[in-house]
């Protein structure tokens, strides 16, 4: 009979650090979308995680497709959040205006109103759009 091996406390195995690795990269994934600042957070944290994962697995010689897939995604999540909280950045004054008056706006016809002066007002900012070429498919 033989007794298992036994990791050292503070060691995990390379499978722990991957499946740790996706779960950081998702939750990065999910947090872009909510909220970008937290988003590139969480993101930095799986990159992290996703790379000291991929260093586990290779030095034991396992596989390391899931630590991997944790990287890309969370390279992906990484992009979206830095174009997202740029985004708003740069449209913060627009943003804020926008907000302002829908809460002010009682009526559908001024609610659209709204919408029409944060198209106008991001156009100014964007100099290769024409004047009323911007046009979203939906309020924000």
């Amino acid at each position: 009979m033989t007794t298992p091996v036994q990791t050292p406390i503070g060691q995990r195995s390379p499978e722990v650090a991957a499946r740790r690795a996706i779960w950081l990269a998702l939750a990065a994934a999910a947090m872009t979308f909510l909220l970008p600042i937290a988003g590139l957070v969480l993101c930095v944290i799986a990159l992290v995680a996703g790379f000291r994962a991929v260093g586990a697995t290779r030095r034991e010689a396992k596989p390391s497709g899931l630590a991997v897939t944790g990287v890309v995604i969370s390279s992906v999540s990484l992009l979206l959040s830095v174009g997202m909280a740029a985004f708003q950045l740069y449209f913060s004054s627009e943003l804020s205006v926008y907000t302002e008056c829908k809460i002010g706006a009682g009526t559908v016809a001024s609610q659209e109103q709204c919408l029409d002066q944060l198209e106008r007002a991001m156009e100014r900012k964007m100099p290769f759009l024409r004047p009323g070429e911007l046009q979203f498919p939906f309020a924000p």
